[in-house]
């Protein structure tokens, strides 16, 4: 009897094409069709250091990764994913700086009536940047440098001369800010190589975050190994301890049978110990005699031996003329 299928090879051939195309799409997709959470887009006036991979969050907690960072006309346009989360059509969003190293995470604030539409990006007018440490303090660096400062404190001089006559109050506050300015004009020195110190150190913490954040991320493994270990080293001394304890109690239990026992391997040693030069003896005209007995049943299945002197000399003639 042939078989169901034999008759219709063609549409048999047909379906199984069709199931591994919707198998193969499924599987391409299913990140998306399956709970891979939406994708949104804001535009921000600056990226401020923000790239692919860096959190997104709400309240604090995760709920999405940045998917893009690219420029769109005059302004940035961040593509995020939001798993799990709901979004309003009046959300607003941030970079926010999360570590003192100039790493950033997208923050949302959801809010709206109404959901916020995946296809309209959030605008301008809802979104923020953070200040730059590193671009604060070059730009304060920059403009310290510019400043004459003796000139700034004769002009401060100045002032307080011309408003000596005034209140109290106001001369007292013209007096401090001529102390400052002489204060600042004495210290320019002092104060431009502290800035300029300060922006090398910026920068290079700047250029280094990654490897200071590799850095810190192997600290946390070593201490992560090291509190394996540290388990590891208390169970050890545990498991020691019980066994000493065990040890005890055996030694205790059977203290009058192991008794005897030691005492008489005591009198071994010292019987062996008294010994001890007739064994070393033995065993080296035991060489002597291992030796010989090699010699006399090493080639056969006999005894080897010579004897010299059985016989008078006069009596085998030529054999032995010479004797033993």
């Amino acid at each position: 009897m042939a078989l169901p299928g034999a008759r219709r090879p063609v549409p048999l051939a047909i379906t199984g094409i069709v199931l591994i195309l919707v198998v193969t799409l499924l599987a391409f997709n299913f990140t998306t069709l399956f709970g891979g959470g939406t994708t949104y887009k804001a535009e921000f006036s600056e990226a401020a250091g923000l790239q692919a991979g860096d959190k997104v969050t709400i309240a604090g907690v995760e709920a999405g990764r940045v998917d893009t960072v690219a420029l769109d006309g005059n302004h940035v346009l961040v593509s995020f994913d939001v798993q799990d989360a709901w979004v309003g059509d009046a959300t607003s969003a941030s970079i926010e700086i999360r570590t003192l190293l100039g790493a950033k995470y997208l923050a949302l604030d959801p809010q709206g009536q109404h959901e916020q539409d995946p296809s309209q990006p959030i605008p301008l007018a809802r979104t923020a940047s953070p200040l730059d440490v590193v671009d604060a303090f070059n730009g304060l660096s920059g403009t310290i440098d510019q400043i004459d400062t003796k000139q700034l404190a004769t002009s401060l001089s100045t002032l307080a001369d011309t408003f000596r006559n005034t209140p109290d109050d106001v001369r007292s506050t013209l007096d401090g800010l001529s102390r400052l300015s002489t204060t600042i004009a004495g210290r320019d020195d002092q104060i431009k190589q502290l800035l300029a110190g300060t922006r090398n150190l910026s920068t290079v913490l700047a250029d280094r975050s990654g490897d200071v954040q590799q850095l810190l991320s192997d600290g946390n493994l070593l201490l992560g190994e090291l509190q394996q270990r540290e388990d590891a080293i208390a169970n050890l001394l545990d498991g020691t301890r019980k066994l000493s304890q065990q040890l005890s109690g055996l030694v205790a239990d059977n203290q009058e049978q192991l008794r005897p026992t030691l005492e008489t391997l005591s009198r071994v040693v010292d019987v062996l110990q008294q010994n001890q030069d007739n064994l070393a003896n033995t065993l080296k005209n035991e060489a002597t005699f291992v030796r010989l007995f090699a010699n006399a049943v090493g080639n056969g299945r006999w005894f080897d031996n010579y004897i010299c002197g059985l016989l008078p000399t006069p009596s085998i003639g030529p054999l032995n003329p010479g004797g033993c």
